[in-house]
């Protein structure tokens, strides 16, 4: 490990425990900042109320430190809007978000479009199939922003476990985004989830990177962030256990392929051919091809875009 990265794991790894709440109020009030929590949400009603109850009931009405909290529906087919409009939240559809843009399928367009429908000076993301659900995922990731001038992105950090058993989630980051990290941005591996959905930043600096549309997106993100801003910059907190809803091996493969892309386009930003995942299945004649399309687009940063800038002035 890096030298760098050791002292960087001693001064920028916390504990949610580490920056109570009242300290973490006392630090909002005096800055003037606002914060928005945003939950990009795809066919999640069993989850996103749960989720949006707890942020509005601990960090809302018990104590002021959220501003807003906007669940971004990406085209969900059950009841996700209604559910979390009902628990509180304020609901948009991505396709309703700048709608000269075409919006695209993925999780990265949702969380790119959610900074022209927000207004905090933070933004949080959260993901919306988590379960048992602490608001603490929130506040532990936001105290040092509003804390700590020098922070500009933080990073959840967690235990996953994977079916009984602890510390067996997150394959995807195991398999083929701390290899890619460790490799060839040795500076970022410290970040225990470095593909975690829960994190926040300044929008001073989300409005300065470009966000891939797909799963590449947390990434992109961490890897850009640290060439705009530096090391010393990024910080993780540790906030306990995070359950959710894990996906099936093919549905990680293509994960890793959009992963794997986002790397690539960042170690060469030359002109390469749009790639293809080839998985198989079992089917009534053998093993039968399905092909996938590999995420490569990427939004420009939002400080780029008319109508963001419109709605930062307005």
């Amino acid at each position: 490990m890096l030298e760098e990265v050791e002292r960087w794991l001693s001064t920028r790894s916390w504990s949610v425990t580490e920056r109570p709440l009242h300290q973490i109020l006392a630090a909002k009030r005096a800055s003037g900042s606002t914060v928005s929590v945003v939950l990009p949400a795809l066919n999640e009603e069993e989850t996103v109320g749960d989720i949006v109850t707890a942020i509005r009931r601990d960090l809302v009405l018990r104590v002021p430190l959220v501003d807003e909290i906007v669940v971004v529906d990406s085209g969900s087919t059950d009841r996700t809007s209604e559910v979390a409009a009902a628990a509180g939240a304020k609901v948009v559809h991505r396709d309703t978000i700048l709608p000269r843009i075409p919006a695209v399928p993925g999780k990265g367009e949702v969380l790119w479009r959610s900074l022209l429908v927000t207004r905090g000076d933070i933004v949080c993301f959260i993901d919306a199939d988590l379960r048992e659900f602490s608001s603490d995922f929130v506040s532990g990731i936001v105290g040092p922003l509003l804390t700590d001038p020098g922070v500009d992105l933080v990073k959840a950090m967690y235990d996953r476990p994977l079916g009984g058993a602890a510390g067996q989630g997150g394959r995807v980051t195991e398999l083929m985004a701390r290899p890619l990290l460790n490799m060839h941005w040795p500076q970022l591996a410290g970040f225990v989830q470095p593909l975690g959905g829960e994190y926040a930043a300044r929008r001073s600096l989300l409005e300065r990177l470009p966000f891939p549309v797909g799963y590449g997106v947390e990434l992109g993100i961490l890897v850009d962030a640290l060439h705009l801003v530096g090391l010393d910059a990024l910080a993780q907190v540790d906030v306990g256990v995070r359950k959710h809803r894990h996906q099936d091996g093919q549905a990680l493969g293509r994960m890793a392929a959009s992963i794997y892309r986002t790397a690539q386009l960042r170690l060469a930003r030359g002109h390469l051919i749009r790639p293809a995942l080839i998985q198989f299945e079992r089917g009534d004649g053998g093993f039968e091809p399905r092909t996938y399309q590999v995420d490569t687009e990427e939004r420009p940063p939002m400080a780029e875009i008319e109508e963001y800038v419109e709605h930062k002035a307005a």
